[in-house]
């Protein structure tokens, strides 16, 4: 049953969810451990949830992080990651590079555009001889 009513003058709707009581009790003992109540762990869960879904429709403007790890010693890498990022610096916000060993390196590329064209860095990124994983945070703003 699903039923939803506005609260007048306080800008919100309040609604009622069936569920399984095992799965409200998973979520109950959950959202404490976090600190939340439930309205805000729904309104959060709500919000990735639609997130996830514009991110696999491929459409829509986010932001967030490319984290490369790359082995520094593989000749000619650092240039074509310059290169890559030069190509897409309108997505580009900011960089963190980081040394974590003598031959291995993190680097953080903040990104703020359309999704496909973040996804289209992130895999000629991913492609590159050296590079030894990439993880993708996307959001929508």
């Amino acid at each position: 049953m699903l039923g939803s009513w506005l609260m007048k003058g306080k800008g919100v709707v309040r609604f009622s969810v069936s569920t399984n009581p095992n799965l409200l009790e998973d979520f109950d003992q959950a959202i404490r451990r976090l600190g939340y109540d439930r309205s805000k762990a729904i309104q959060a869960a709500m919000r990735n949830y639609l997130g996830e879904l514009k991110l696999s429709e491929g459409v829509g403007l986010v932001a967030g992080a490319l984290v490369v790890l790359y082995n520094h010693g593989t000749v000619g890498l650092e240039g074509k990651l310059t290169d890559i990022q030069h190509e897409f610096q309108h997505l580009i916000t900011s960089t963190l590079h980081v040394h974590l060993t003598e031959d291995v390196c993190l680097e953080i590329i903040a990104v703020r555009g359309q999704v496909k064209e973040t996804r289209e860095l992130a895999q000629k990124i991913m492609v590159q001889r050296g590079v030894m994983q990439l993880k993708l945070a996307l959001v929508h703003p």
